[in-house]
C-alpha cells in the first residue's frame, strides 16, 4: 500500500521528525505571513520551504505542482490587473490592455499565498509516511473512519496516476492514437475518462470488503506495533515555528 502515495522516504532528517512537527510547519508556514500582512512575509516563509525541500531532495517532486498552477496563476494576474475595483494606477500597458499597479499587487498577494501553501503541503505530504500521519492522529484519539479518510486522500491522486499510465498502455495496444498534437490528445481522453473513474469505483469497493474482512469494524481498543516520541529536533522545530509566529504578530502590531 505504501507505494501509491506520494510519500519518498530520503532518508533525510525531514522524514525523520515526527509528522505532529510538520504539521504545525504547514499551520506556521500558512498563518505567519497572513498575520505579518506584508508581501515578503510570503517570500520569507516560500524561501524556508525551498530550502527544506532542497536539503530533503523532494524539490524536483514538488516543483510540477507549480507548473500545475501555472495556468490559476496567470489568470489571477490577468483579471485582477485588468479589473480589480481598486484599480487606479496605470502601469502597463499592453496595446488595448491596461494592467494596473493595485490589481497586480492584489493578484501577487494571492498568487503568492498559494505558491507558499503548496510548498508547505508539498513539504508535509512529501516527506510523511501517511500511515505513519494516521497512526499518530489515531494514537492521539482520532476515530478509526477518519483516519481511514485521511489516508484514502493521501493515496487519490497516485492511485488514479497508476491507473490511468495502465489504461493508456491497454489502450494504446488496441491502437488508440493518444500522443502527438493536442487534438489527438484531446480525442483519446474521453476513451480514457470512463475506465478511470470505473476502477477508482471497483478499488473502492474491493478496499471496503478487505477492511471488513480485517475487522475494521471491530469495537476493541486498537494497540500500536511502535511507540513515537519528540525527538530534540521536533522540539526544536516547534519552538522555532512558535517564536516565527509570535514575531509575525509583533510586525503586526508595530506597523
Amino acid at each position: 500500500m505504501k507505494t501509491i502515495s506520494l510519500y519518498v522516504d530520503k532518508k533525510t532528517y525531514l522524514t525523520g521528525l515526527h509528522p505532529f512537527t510538520k504539521l504545525f510547519y504547514v499551520i506556521a508556514a500558512i498563518t505567519a505571513p497572513l498575520i505579518a500582512g506584508k508581501l515578503s512575509g510570503f517570500f520569507l516563509m516560500i524561501g524556508i520551504s525551498l530550502i527544506l525541500l532542497i536539503s530533503g531532495g523532494l524539490l524536483r517532486k514538488a516543483l510540477p505542482l507549480v507548473v500545475f498552477t501555472f495556468t490559476i496563476l496567470l489568470t489571477i494576474f490577468l483579471i485582477q490587473g485588468l479589473f480589480y475595483q481598486n484599480n487606479v494606477t496605470p502601469l502597463l500597458s499592453l496595446g488595448q490592455l491596461v494592467f494596473y499597479r493595485e490589481g497586480l499587487l492584489y493578484a501577487a498577494r494571492i498568487g503568492l499565498n498559494i505558491l507558499n501553501m503548496l510548498f508547505s503541503f508539498a513539504l508535509f505530504v512529501l516527506s510523511t509516511d501517511p500511515f505513519i500521519f494516521v497512526e499518530e492522529l489515531e494514537r492521539a484519539g482520532l476515530p478509526k473512519k477518519a483516519g481511514y479518510i485521511i489516508v484514502s486522500v493521501f493515496q487519490i491522486i497516485p492511485q488514479m496516476a497508476a491507473a490511468k499510465n495502465t489504461i493508456t498502455d491497454a489502450q494504446r495496444s488496441r491502437g488508440l492514437e493518444t500522443e502527438g498534437r493536442l487534438l489527438t490528445r484531446a480525442r483519446a481522453f474521453i476513451p480514457l475518462l470512463s475506465p478511470v473513474v470505473t476502477s477508482a469505483l471497483i478499488n473502492t469497493r474491493e478496499r471496503s470488503a478487505a477492511l471488513e474482512i480485517r475487522g475494521f469494524e471491530a469495537k476493541t481498543r486498537k494497540t500500536f506495533l511502535s511507540e513515537r516520541s519528540f525527538s530534540r529536533s521536533d522540539r526544536l522545530g516547534f519552538f522555532l515555528m512558535l517564536l516565527l509566529l509570535s514575531v509575525a504578530v509583533l510586525w503586526r502590531n508595530f506597523q
